[in-house]
């Protein structure tokens, strides 16, 4: 039986993220980065210049089976950065800082752990190595409560409803919404900032109702990131900021020239 997955494919100018919350990948690319991907790991490739690699299913999961579950998110590139040498950070979840998050109610009962993938949580820094200032943290509700997170009021913030009900900022929400939270505060060179006087983070409050199951742990990925402010320009596996660069990109590749 032939392995279920992906053949190999080429990247350039970005980097995939993959979270494994079940199931397992097996991971080959052309730099020699190869490792399985476990449940509770992840893979960070940066293709930079050009890599090329695939994932299937590991062997070992193959055989016996069971739910399959994972988020890959594409990060993209600064200019400054599009055409750094690749590379593979192979994640390990014991070597992710795991926080715990605290009911507001009393400030000590723990509601819930999260896993700083990268970025920073009140000056614990995450296990990944990154271009930009990003935070990706892997959280888990698994008793009722309420606790707050805090991220950079310039940041662009996602929150992904992974399983379970939840409320956000006092708002349901249900497994498989992605929240898109208000456009970051930018300032401009040489301006005085309207916002000058506000908090430097933004706060996202959590609830964990008293009516769920507390059996049944809520799961979230928070995603946030300084915009790069620069173009985008993408087309399938590619990630540029011109229309040129991404014509030579394909031509690169079509003649054997790719960058990896």
């Amino acid at each position: 039986m032939q392995p279920h997955g992906v053949g190999q494919h080429p990247h350039k100018g970005f980097e995939t993220v993959t979270i494994a919350y079940a199931g397992e990948i097996s991971h080959v690319d052309s730099t020699g980065g190869r490792g399985d991907i476990l449940e509770g790991d992840v893979q960070w490739m940066t293709a930079g210049r050009g890599i090329l690699h695939e994932e299937f299913h590991s062997e070992a999961f193959g055989q016996r089976g069971g739910i399959f579950s994972m988020v890959q998110l594409w990060v993209n590139l600064p200019s400054a950065h599009k055409l750094t040498d690749p590379k593979y950070q192979s994640i390990k979840r014991a070597d992710m800082p795991i926080v715990d998050l605290i009911d507001n109610s009393d400030e000590q009962t723990v509601i819930g752990q999260a896993a700083i993938i990268a970025g920073d949580w009140h000056g614990i820094a995450g296990a990944a190595t990154t271009f930009t200032p990003v935070n990706m943290w892997d959280i888990e509700l698994h008793t009722a409560g309420t606790t707050t997170l805090q991220v950079p009021k310039t940041h662009n913030t996602l929150l992904l409803v992974q399983e379970g009900q939840i409320l956000v900022n006092g708002t349901a929400v249900s497994a498989g919404s992605l929240i898109e939270f208000s456009a970051p505060i930018r300032n401009h060179v040489g301006t005085q900032s309207e916002h000058s006087s506000l908090p430097a983070t933004d706060t996202i409050e959590l609830t964990y109702p008293a009516t769920t199951d507390e059996d049944t742990p809520i799961k979230l990925l928070l995603l946030s990131g300084e915009p790069i402010g620069e173009p985008i320009v993408g087309h399938g596996l590619f990630v540029m900021n011109t229309q040129d660069e991404l014509r030579q990109t394909f031509r690169d590749y079509q003649t054997g020239n790719f960058g990896y």
